[in-house]
């Protein structure tokens, strides 16, 4: 079972937590997590880019020149993919290129992505994030003093607009929920800040 420090905001050790070990102790399986990271992107293209056939573009009704004895090759429309302004052949068209992925991967690949957070020491979990008022500044200290460095991602375990709204403006901070974890933000961002409650909430989620 793994066990983890806890720490405050002000960066001093405030005591250490067990692990579950079906959720934070598992080998990390990759082909699992590059799969279930396909999926996401695939689902988050908008699939929205067109071309125009021949059919749909304007003009070319009436055939250039006849079809025999003038020396030049034969033309139907001067709308044909060869001609310039001419229709595209096999271009792209609208389409969805979202599809599903077994749930039980889904959760196999965040455990995985986890467990492989705790094993090259990019989990800091912190006891508590609460804060007065909405202000940037709090939020970027207590990120220095956990030493936190490059890209963050601070998990909570419920909606906290203070946070929210604090962390917003600091680049290559993102903060994001227990239930709207995904793989690709916990792959994005080196480091994952995680409050106590959120890591008991993830153990009550994902075990």
């Amino acid at each position: 079972m793994p066990s983890i420090d806890v720490y405050n905001i002000e960066g001093k050790k405030v005591k250490s937590v067990d692990l579950k070990e079906e959720i934070f102790g598992i080998e990390p399986n990759e082909a699992v997590v590059h799969s279930v990271l396909v999926n996401f992107l695939a689902n988050q293209r908008q699939g929205t880019q067109n071309t125009k056939t021949r059919a749909e573009v304007r003009g070319g009704g009436r055939k250039p020149w006849r079809q025999k004895g003038t020396g030049r090759a034969r033309q139907g429309s001067i709308r044909a993919p060869q001609w310039i302004k001419g229709g595209i052949a096999l271009g792209p068209k609208p389409r969805d290129y979202a599809y599903t992925v077994n749930k039980k991967e889904k959760r196999l690949a965040i455990k995985s992505v986890l467990s492989s957070k705790v094993l090259e020491n990019e989990l800091v979990v912190v006891d508590t994030l609460d804060m007065k008022e909405i202000k940037t500044s709090e939020i970027a200290k207590a990120l220095t003093n956990l030493k936190v460095e490059g890209k963050a991602l601070i998990l909570l375990p419920e909606k906290n607009e203070n946070v929210q709204k604090s962390a917003r403006n600091i680049e290559d901070v993102k903060t994001t929920l227990v239930n709207t974890i995904n793989v690709y933000d916990l792959l994005k961002y080196n480091k994952l800040v995680v409050t106590l409650d959120a890591v008991k909430k993830l153990e009550e989620v994902y075990a």
